[in-house]
């Protein structure tokens, strides 16, 4: 057979591309069935007879199969930190000030609705040091992180801040049913927060 100059072969490849079954193939449909058309002939090549060429497109494949694998375990792990934190996240798609937190968990107290009361207590907490500058307002913030960022501020409370997370855990998360005793203990703590002033940089922890 004779070889083709680089001209026949661009125009021989303009005239399939211009052949009707191309106008109605999509762009990314066209680049799908390209790359594995070139997966096809890799395979080919390397099952062949073994020669070098053979072994180069063994490795290629193998490459496109690690490079694959990453890519989709990289998005995975992406999808599952995204779900992760919104499921743990403290607040709710609303943004509510520290006062009308407290509002609504001393209604839901009034209620006997504990679990509920316990959470919204906790959100009054976090909110009520957002707006004092103590902690940062960031977005998707999970009880943890809260009371571990908040007990660097005000070091004096930083036990109780991780036990009244993990009791905000427990109840939204863990099935634990709240109580009395559990609100009392968490409305106690928001009310001494309050009153609560951060230690001094350089100051005595």
């Amino acid at each position: 057979m004779t070889p083709i100059d680089r001209g026949e072969a661009a125009r021989r490849a303009a005239e399939e591309l211009l052949k009707p079954g191309y106008e109605k193939e999509s762009l990314p449909d066209l680049l799908y069935r390209r790359f594995w058309q070139f997966v096809g002939d890799l395979m080919d090549a390397a099952t062949g007879s073994g020669t070098t060429g053979g072994i180069i497109s063994a490795i290629l494949i193998l490459l496109i199969i690690i490079g694959v694998a990453a890519l989709v375990t990289w998005q995975l792990r992406k999808t599952s930190r995204r779900n992760a934190g919104a499921a743990g996240a403290l607040f709710g798609e609303r943004a509510l000030s520290a006062a009308e937190h407290r509002k609504a968990a001393e209604g839901l107290a009034a209620e006997g609705r504990w679990s509920e009361a316990i959470q919204e207590r906790l959100r009054a907490i976090a909110r009520d040091l957002e707006e004092r500058a103590l902690v940062d307002g960031m977005p998707g913030r999970t009880a943890d992180e809260l009371a571990g960022e908040a007990g660097l501020a005000l070091p004096g409370f930083a036990d109780e801040l991780t036990a009244a997370a993990r009791s905000f855990d427990d109840v939204t998360y863990g099935d634990v049913p709240g109580t009395r005793a559990a609100y009392e203990t968490m409305s106690g703590l928001d009310e001494r927060l309050r009153q609560a002033r951060p230690v001094p940089l350089g100051g005595p922890a």
